[in-house]
């Protein structure tokens, strides 16, 4: 007698029995983490040298990596400047929206109280997402220092 098994069958929430304040220290942590980070990225504009490191990327061998561009793309968005950060990074408009939805899911799910299983087969499909986006990060990464516009704005 063979047995059916439906590995991408959803099961119910498990409930995270931690009282509500407990649940939302960590998504709250992280908002308030943000914003100071945020706001000091707004007061220290990285375009002017000498307030953070250089990337190691292009200090060590002259290109761009996929990052590069990022603190002054997020600058820029933080101070209203959308045309710059787009200037500086055109990834930072896929990470940005990327970051906010992913941490209101981790809110709402920790308001909710719940702890959700992970089926193999969601696994599977969350580790083939990841490595296609890891794949398409480094693609980014290499066709920027071939496509002017796609650099980071740096000479």
């Amino acid at each position: 007698m063979s047995v059916l098994v439906d590995t991408d069958v959803v099961e119910p929430a498990r409930v995270d029995g931690r009282p509500r304040p407990r649940r939302l220290l960590a998504p709250l942590a992280t908002l308030g983490g943000a914003a100071a980070a945020l706001g000091y990225l707004a007061a220290v504009d990285p375009n002017q040298p000498g307030h953070y490191p250089l990337c190691p990327t292009r200090a060590l061998f002259g290109v761009d990596c996929p990052g590069c561009g990022l603190m002054r793309g997020t600058h820029d968005l933080v101070t209203g400047n959308v045309s710059g950060a787009l200037d500086h990074n055109v990834l930072i408009v896929v990470l940005v929206p990327l970051a906010v939805v992913l941490w209101i899911r981790w809110f709402l799910r920790s308001w909710r109280g719940e702890s959700p299983e992970v089926t193999y087969a969601q696994f599977r499909r969350r580790n083939r997402w990841m490595l296609v986006s890891l794949v398409a990060i480094l693609a980014f990464g290499v066709i920027r220092n071939f496509v002017p516009y796609l650099g980071s704005g740096i000479g």
